[in-house]
């Protein structure tokens, strides 16, 4: 009897800057995302996270936010109310993108994050507000920090980057803004994917 294969994961690293903690009153001001590799029976390979990327600042949906919120990226909210994408042409362009490297790679896309949980809302929320759909469906997300936490065998509360194995961490640097972390948390995710755990030797 033959096999059945599965068809490959094509994963997706996502990097949101928003204005406050919940998007609705508050708004998503930049999505970054970047091909981080694909899974499929064979196992997982890793791509090159500058080489498939996607980025665009959106104009604010409300005129709440929160100042600290708003410092860690560092944008002028006042320049994207201005100059800002209109959110529902820059959710369409990025489910274009997303089906287009999905397609090329003849995968089903999943979002992955650290922590995919903040992202994810915003991303979400962002995408059935504004186009109605999803190309990663409601559940298409893998949060890395839970990735960590089952291969390491450690609670997840207790991770963090800083106490991860000097080999997994990403070469490249996080800067808050959401292209550059995209593609910083695409290398840690395929690190992460080709860990085999405590004990293993330094690659």
């Amino acid at each position: 009897m033959a096999v059945r294969r599965s068809k490959p994961s094509l994963y997706v690293s996502v990097d949101i800057e928003a204005d406050g903690p919940i998007p609705g009153p508050y708004s998503l001001l930049s999505l970054g995302a970047a091909v981080a590799g694909v899974q499929g029976d064979d196992g997982f390979v890793p791509a090159v996270p500058e080489r498939q990327t996607f980025y665009r600042e959106l104009r604010p949906i409300s005129e709440e936010f929160v100042p600290e919120a708003l410092a860690v990226s560092g944008l002028d909210r006042e320049r994207l109310c201005r100059e800002g994408l209109d959110p529902a042409l820059a959710l369409t362009q990025f489910t274009r993108w997303v089906r287009e490297v999905s397609a090329d790679a003849g995968a089903q896309p999943v979002m992955c994050g650290y922590p995919a949980s903040y992202d994810w809302t915003f991303l979400y929320w962002y995408l059935i507000r504004f186009t109605g759909d999803s190309p990663f469906g409601h559940s298409g997300c893998l949060d890395m920090k839970t990735l960590y936490a089952t291969k390491a065998g450690v609670p997840l509360r207790a991770v963090a980057k800083r106490a991860m194995p000097a080999e997994l961490l990403p070469r490249r640097r996080h800067t808050h803004h959401a292209l550059d972390d995209a593609v910083e948390q695409a290398e840690l995710f395929a690190n992460l994917m080709e860990w085999p755990g405590p004990g293993s030797q330094p690659r």
